[in-house]
């Protein structure tokens, strides 16, 4: 099999400003992958492009074998993309088992499974004890793993991931993490934007620092660690961008 990810020279601009400017990204199958970089970094307008939600202003991507722009309806139905943001406030009127119902219909589940592939979703993510349960009553870690769940009703070939444990708590995070190592232990692909670096050196198998749009550096995080003598990815970071985390984010 090929490559999930290739994108080359890839670029998108708003108005005069270059949010991505001639990014390249190669992710194998089965990798976890990770997209670093400060807050305004182009993470998110990169995922956006390689999700087919918003179009390159230059460059190339092909995801899963198609392109970005020429065949995006192939792209999506092979990908998941769970965004930062937690369900919106329609949803929670609706329980947990209702929500993965609607959003299996919405992936074209076919009707006979929606029901039985909503369920699944739900206890691989630890929600099946909850699941009857409304939506409004799920802690912020309940409702990032129910986001988790829809993305995983199609059985994706990759997952994109923006910022799933943004404003969790650590256990509600590593539990997050236990569920995207088993994800990847059964073959999925992940691409991971976050700005933790915890999160980044645990998870990843390789990753791609970036600032004002452009690659910084790329490859394992033993790998950065070495070539600078950093004991933390957190010191790599600072060192290539001149950027700290802000307060809270290594726990």
């Amino acid at each position: 099999m090929g490559l999930i990810i290739e994108a080359e020279r890839l670029s998108r601009s708003f108005g005069g400003h270059a949010a991505v400017d001639g990014l390249a990204l190669t992710i194998a199958p089965g990798e976890i992958f990770g997209l670093l970089g400060p807050n305004g970094a182009g993470k998110t307008t990169t995922i956006r492009m390689l999700a087919t939600l918003l179009p390159p202003s230059g460059g190339a991507a092909q995801v899963c074998g198609f392109d970005v722009v020429r065949a995006a309806g192939e792209v999506r139905k092979r990908i998941g993309y769970v965004m930062q943001q937690v369900s919106p406030m329609g949803s929670y009127l609706l329980t947990g088992r209702e929500k993965a119902e609607i959003e299996a219909s919405l992936y074209h589940v076919p009707r006979r499974r929606v029901k039985a592939r909503a369920a699944e979703v739900l206890d691989l993510v630890g929600l099946s004890e909850h699941a009857d349960r409304l939506v409004q009553e799920y802690s912020g870690g309940m409702q990032k793993r129910l986001d988790l769940a829809c993305g995983l009703l199609h059985r994706p070939e990759l997952l994109i991931l923006d910022e799933p444990t943004l404003g969790l708590d650590v256990h509600s995070r590593h539990r997050v993490w236990d569920h995207i190592r088993g994800l990847c232990a059964e073959g999925m692909t992940v691409l991971l934007a976050t700005n933790y670096m915890d999160e980044a050196d645990r998870l990843c198998d390789r990753l791609t620092i970036v600032d004002h749009g452009r690659e910084v550096v790329s490859g394992t995080p033993a790998e950065l660690k070495d070539a600078l003598g950093a004991p933390t990815l957190d010191e790599v970071f600072l060192r290539h961008t001149g950027h700290a985390l802000r307060e809270g984010e290594a726990g």
